[in-house]
């Protein structure tokens, strides 16, 4: 998709675009993915979108929110991205678990951090210094 419908609502799940059931499979191997390779995690933040929610829900059961991976794609929110940006490098920076910090966000987000575009669905997995280890499509995977 691109973005959400005029007038949607953060608090409102009927308002956004959802996923759909590609969308949800997909979830699932994303989990699945973490569970086959082992991959040890200490917390799951994902945006305030409801996508990224249901995502979170759906590949990892627990997460917690965070707004500074808020999506800024539409204009409303443009006015937000330096503040958001800083506060997840800040996040990044003094993170000091043993195990991984995933995050489920959107494109914009990933794509200002690591200066790449990104596919729906992919695992990008990266360093503190945002270095790229494994980039993973999850289509169908």
């Amino acid at each position: 998709g691109r973005g959400d419908p005029d007038g949607f609502d953060i608090l409102n799940c009927q308002t956004q675009r959802n996923l759909s059931i590609e969308g949800i499979e997909q979830s699932k191997r994303i989990g699945q993915f973490f569970i086959k390779n082992e991959i040890a995690i200490d917390q799951v933040l994902s945006s305030e979108w409801c996508r990224c929610k249901q995502t979170a829900q759906y590949a990892f059961k627990n997460y917690e929110t965070k707004s500074f991976l808020n999506s800024f794609f539409s204009e409303e929110f443009f006015h937000k991205k330096d503040k958001q940006i800083k506060e997840l490098k800040d996040y990044i920076k003094n993170w000091n678990g043993k195990n991984n910090l995933i995050f489920v966000t959107h494109f914009v987000v990933i794509s200002e951090i690591i200066n790449l575009p990104v596919s729906s669905g992919e695992i990008i997995i990266t360093d503190k210094d945002f270095k790229i280890l494994i980039r993973q499509n999850t289509k169908n995977n």
